[in-house]
């Protein structure tokens, strides 16, 4: 999810500690609100810049059946950074247990569902449908497909930039999902893969996963 999500939801949790903070239900509609908001803006720059952001999107079983088996290897990094010993992903895991889990640990499943939904449509169609698509338009080469992937795979990690390792992640995230739109044209794959993935993570995080104790100096 887009880094404004979290930025807001900061606010939220450690800006407004009184009686007026926010429940998790107001959270959930502000965090839905936030990512729905970014298929209005995603409208508004594919407007502006003449690019229609579901143009490729179109309803297929076999591309649905693609976007689940896609889902596994961003899926496999989230696994391999909650294990890797590496003092980088450790002060992330930490980061996302401070910040991440207290935000989103009380909202529903179906919270979490929708919440995901948006970021998976809103998120593509900005990022796929709307800017490399245009950059890819702009230069109209075939080298300028792969400078398109590559320069929205950047865009994408500086926009979820959390913390530097956050970033470099999101990134490699954002190439494997512009290589997935292309590869398969539609681009209801991306979007399947990411609402899937934002999901089932924030399942595990906040749901699942068994959070380490904290002691009281």
């Amino acid at each position: 999810m887009a880094r404004g999500v979290h930025k807001a939801a900061r606010l939220a949790y450690t800006g407004h500690m009184d009686d007026d903070s926010l429940s998790p239900r107001e959270f959930a509609l502000l965090a839905a609100a936030f990512e729905g908001g970014l298929v209005v803006l995603a409208v508004g720059l594919g407007w502006l810049s003449g690019q229609t952001p579901l143009e490729t999107f179109h309803w297929s079983i076999s591309d649905v059946g693609k976007a689940a088996v896609a889902t596994v290897p961003p899926l496999g990094l989230l696994c391999l950074c909650m294990v890797c010993p590496l003092r980088p992903f450790r002060n992330l895991i930490h980061v996302v247990d401070e910040l991440l889990v207290p935000m989103f640990k009380d909202l529903r499943l179906v919270e979490l569902a929708v919440i995901s939904v948006l970021a998976g449509l809103g998120e593509e169609m900005l990022f796929r449908g709307v800017i490399q698509q245009a950059i890819m338009d702009w230069i109209g080469t075939q080298l300028g497909m792969w400078i398109a992937l590559v320069v929205t795979a950047v865009l994408f990690g500086l926009a979820h930039r959390i913390t530097n390792t956050y970033a470099v992640l999101a990134g490699f995230i954002g190439f494997f999902l512009g290589w997935i739109w292309l590869a398969s044209g539609n681009l209801l794959v991306p979007i399947i893969v990411h609402a899937a993935y934002d999901f089932l993570a924030l399942v595990y995080l906040v749901k699942f996963r068994r959070q380490p104790l904290t002691t009281d100096n």
